[in-house]
Order: structure tokens, then C-alpha cells, then sequence
């Protein structure tokens, strides 16, 4: 990483070393007057100013899901009348002295306006007939002051910035320069909305203008709103699955690297799916092999692959306009299951198609979960892990000790999307066409559970699609991978060569 300027942390102005700086200069170098910039001539400073071509892009296109944020923007005008609701997409945040994390928009900025850069801000102000949309937005780096190539956030430094003409043209709404608008917002009146969380300078600003519970209901309908995907959404998110099953073909293909290293050499090649494909992985990966399969949320990636064992791989591929697909396979990494192994996979795989089969319109979200959990009790009743009867057990919640957690989520530019749907919205709810979510059962048996008979212990199988819901049922958008446990191995075996 280049750093002959370093960026000050306090206001991303940069100072001018150079490689010469180590060296003493043949006369003292003079100093810009304003003294912002130490170390640059005025010489330089001026030169850095002209001799640079033209280079505002022409003839853009809007963007693909132009008319669906628009729409978007419209039913959030028509629930809010009369007021000011002001969205932010966020703000870099430090990974370590003057290195930020990759930034990533918030949900409810892209989900409104397909923008994904920081310190953007998309704000509708009420007018006569509804709402005046403008997303405010950094403008190009300034040459004329210096900030391009001196400032940490330079265009020389992080990359060249759409123009407030470009992005105008690309999201289909007005665009202006968003360091204005906070003292803008301060002089506001009327009511005011914001989405908290994001930006503590737009928040700061209107800290005498809004509330907690107004603005929590602001987030609430915006995360309802996405509960039901159009048909952009549902073509990103078969887009991110289809990456994902390649994804995952290419980890079998390397599972014998894998062996000879770690579980994080199967991190690193869906990571170059995910990358070479889409804008990131959705989530951290889970590559838990062996009993670290029995870990939820595995995401340390750093044990040994073991032929013999079996490998939990729950990943997805996001796409680059923020929707991911999460998906689960445990598979066998030798290629074959053993006994034991196939009898607990084989008790997932029927309580997944449990679950899978009570997806459709109408039904109660509950539903799905509810099949799957009574498949697994019995199959827990059976081999005698449990003191039946069934009934008993599911009403004490007995079988959680082995199945842990919920059967599925909603799915979309969250991984658990719509989190701040209201509970009648979303898990007492009811199925609806354009619904997307996971059917995700597992069984669990901890390596240290002496409940169980020693062949259970360390075992952990998950079995994850994800689903939309149709109008006449289902369609599983990630069947392009195999579940049933011979299907499973014959795969394996085709893609080992």
C-alpha cells in the first residue's frame, strides 16, 4: 500500500512527504499560505491544479433497478405525507489507524436509491402532491483546492467519484452536494424522520427535530417494505445462488488442498466466487469440519480438514447490488458418509423436505419450522435420545437440545432481512408470493454431549435453501445443488473427477 502522503485521521487532508523528504532539499521548500498542507509548495500546488483532461462520463444509462426505486420511493412518500424523512448511507469506519473498512451502504439507502457510496444521503421533502426526492452526495474531487490528490478520500488516493451530473443520470433523482445539507437539515421545519444507526452528523443535526419512536417507525416500514421482493430482487437473488452453487463446486474440487492445509483454504476459494462474481461474500463463511460443525456461527475458519469427517459449509455470494444468497451443505469429505453419518444426514434431509413442502401462499410463516422440528423429534424419539412421546417433547421443547435454532429466515440484502419487521409482520405472519427465505434444519451433537452414545458426538449436519414462494407454491432457487444424501456423493464424486 502506497503512502508517501499520509491522510490525517481528523480531516482527511493529507501531507505531502514525497520520497525526497528523507533527503535535505537544496533550498527551504516554501509553504502554502494557508498552511493546510505542509510541505507543498505553492509551486507544486499550483501545477497539481491544471493540465487534466475532461473526464465527465456522457451518454449513462440509468441504472437496472432505476424504476423499481422509484416505486419504492413512491410507497414510502404516500406512508409518510407531510414529512421530511432523511435516509444515509452511511460513513467509513476505521479498521486501524488510517485504514477503513470496505464500505458498505446501508440496507435502506441502496433498498431507496441504488447507491451505494458513503456519506450519501437521500432525503424527500414534503411538497403539494407527495414528495421531492434528492440524494445528496459527494461531489467530484475538487482540483482547484488540492483535496484530489491531499486528501485521504482524494480521487487520486481511493478512485474517481460519479459527479453530481452523472449520478443525476444513473438513480433517476436530483443529486446535490451533501456537505450543505446538515446545516440545511438544522434550519429545517416541520416534522422530521430519520433512519438512526448510519451517520452521526446528519443524526447530530437533527437531534431537536425527531424522535426515537418516529424514527423507529421509519426503519420498521422500510424493513416490511422489503418482505416481499419485485422482480429485480428476485433475479438478484437467483443470480447470487447460481454464484453460490458454483461456488460451492469449486470448494469440493479442492478438497483434497483443503486437507493438507485448513478450513480456511475452503474460506479463501468460495471468497474468490464471491469475489470474481459478485461484490463480496453476504456474510463470513461458515467452513466448520469435524465437530466444529456443532458451532453455529463457525466463522474462525481455522481447523483441520480430516477425511473421514464432515464439513458444514454454509455460505453465499452477494451480488453487486447488495443481495445474497445463504446457503448450507454438509458434505462428506472423504466423498462417502459413514453409517452414522448418513442416518443424521438422511433425518435432516427428511425434515428439510418437511419444511420445504409447508412453503406456500397462505400458509403461516410458523408452518415450515414447525414440520421440520416434529421430523426431527420423532427421529430423536427413535433412536432413543429422547422420552417420548413426540407431543411431549415438542411442547417441553425438549429436541432443542440437539436442533438448536429456527428452521429458516427471510432472505434479501440482509442475510436475516426485514429484522425490524414487527412480529405480526413477519414470524406470525403469513406467506406471501415474492416471500424469499431459507428452510435451514440441523442436528447438533456437541462433541462433549454425554447424553448421547459416542458415534453422535462431534456430528453436525445443516441442510439449507433458499426458497421463493410462488403463487401456486414454491421454487427452490438454489436446487441447481443436490440434498439427498446418494445424490450428495455421486457429485462429489463426478467433480473430484
Amino acid at each position: 500500500m502506497a503512502d508517501e502522503l499520509t491522510p490525517a485521521v481528523s480531516d482527511r487532508a493529507a501531507e505531502a512527504t514525497g520520497p525526497e523528504e528523507s533527503e535535505e532539499p537544496e533550498e527551504p521548500i516554501k509553504q502554502r499560505k494557508n498552511g493546510l498542507y505542509p510541505g507543498v509548495s505553492d509551486e507544486l500546488a499550483e501545477n497539481m491544479k491544471s493540465g487534466w483532461a475532461d473526464t465527465e462520463l456522457r451518454g449513462l444509462e440509468p441504472i437496472a433497478q432505476a424504476a423499481e426505486t422509484a416505486a419504492r420511493r413512491a410507497a414510502l412518500s404516500a406512508r409518510f405525507p407531510g414529512e421530511r424523512l432523511v435516509i444515509p448511507a452511511g460513513n467509513l469506519k476505521t479498521r486501524s489507524n488510517d485504514t477503513d473498512y470496505p464500505f458498505r451502504a446501508s440496507v435502506e439507502y441502496a433498498y431507496l436509491t441504488g447507491n451505494q457510496t458513503e456519506d450519501g444521503v437521500l432525503v424527500l421533502e414534503p411538497v403539494a402532491d407527495g414528495h421531492k426526492a434528492t440524494i445528496y452526495l459527494l461531489p467530484r474531487s475538487d482540483r482547484e483546492n488540492g483535496e484530489f490528490w491531499l486528501s485521504g478520500q482524494g480521487e487520486l488516493w481511493v478512485g474517481r467519484r460519479h459527479s453530481l451530473t452523472e449520478a443525476e443520470k444513473l438513480y433517476g433523482i436530483p443529486a446535490s452536494d451533501v456537505r450543505a445539507l446538515a446545516d440545511a437539515l438544522r434550519e429545517a421545519t416541520g416534522p422530521v424522520r430519520v433512519v438512526r444507526g448510519y451517520d452521526a452528523g446528519i443524526e447530530a443535526a437533527l437531534t431537536d427535530k425527531v424522535t426515537a419512536e418516529r424514527d423507529e417507525e421509519l426503519r420498521v416500514f422500510l424493513s416490511e417494505a422489503r418482505l416481499v421482493k419485485d422482480e429485480f430482487e428476485i433475479g438478484e437473488l437467483q443470480k447470487a445462488v447460481d454464484s453460490t452453487v458454483r461456488g460451492f463446486e469449486d470448494v469440493v474440487r479442492v478438497l483434497d488442498k483443503a486437507e493438507a492445509t485448513s478450513e480456511r483454504y475452503i474460506e479463501g476459494t468460495f471468497f474468490l466466487r464471491a469475489r470474481v462474481e459478485g461484490n463480496d461474500v453476504g456474510y463470513g463463511s461458515i467452513c466448520a469440519a469435524g465437530p466444529h460443525a456443532c458451532t453455529l456461527h463457525w466463522v474462525r475458519n481455522d481447523g483441520p480438514v480430516r477425511s473421514g469427517d464432515l464439513l458444514l459449509l454454509d455460505a453465499g455470494v452477494e451480488t453487486h447490488t447488495y443481495y445474497t444468497a445463504d446457503v448450507t451443505r454438509t458434505l462428506p469429505v472423504s466423498g462417502r458418509f459413514s453409517e452414522i453419518q448418513k442416518k443424521i444426514y438422511d433425518a435432516v434431509y427428511e425434515a428439510q423436505e418437511a419444511g420445504i413442502a409447508a412453503v406456500r401462499p397462505g400458509a403461516k410463516y410458523r408452518d415450515f419450522h414447525d414440520a421440520a422440528q416434529r421430523v426431527l423429534t420423532e427421529r430423536l424419539v427413535a433412536w432413543g435420545l429422547v422420552e417420548g412421546p413426540v407431543e411431549r417433547v415438542l411442547e417441553l421443547g425438549l429436541q432443542r437440545r440437539w436442533t438448536l435454532h429456527g428452521t429458516g429466515h427471510m432472505l434479501g440484502m440482509d442475510v436475516h432481512d426485514c429484522a425490524a419487521a414487527r412480529t405480526e409482520s413477519y414470524v406470525e405472519g403469513v406467506l406471501e408470493p415474492g416471500m424469499v427465505l431459507t428452510v435451514e434444519p440441523g442436528l447438533y451433537f456437541q462433541a462433549d454431549d454425554l447424553t448421547v452414545p459416542q458415534e453422535y458426538r462431534g456430528i453436525g449436519v445443516r441442510i439449507e435453501d433458499d426458497l421463493l414462494v410462488t403463487e401456486d407454491g414454491h421454487r427452490n432457487l438454489s436446487s441447481g445443488l443436490p440434498r439427498r444424501s446418494d445424490e450428495i456423493e455421486a457429485w462429489m464424486a463426478a467433480l473430484k473427477g
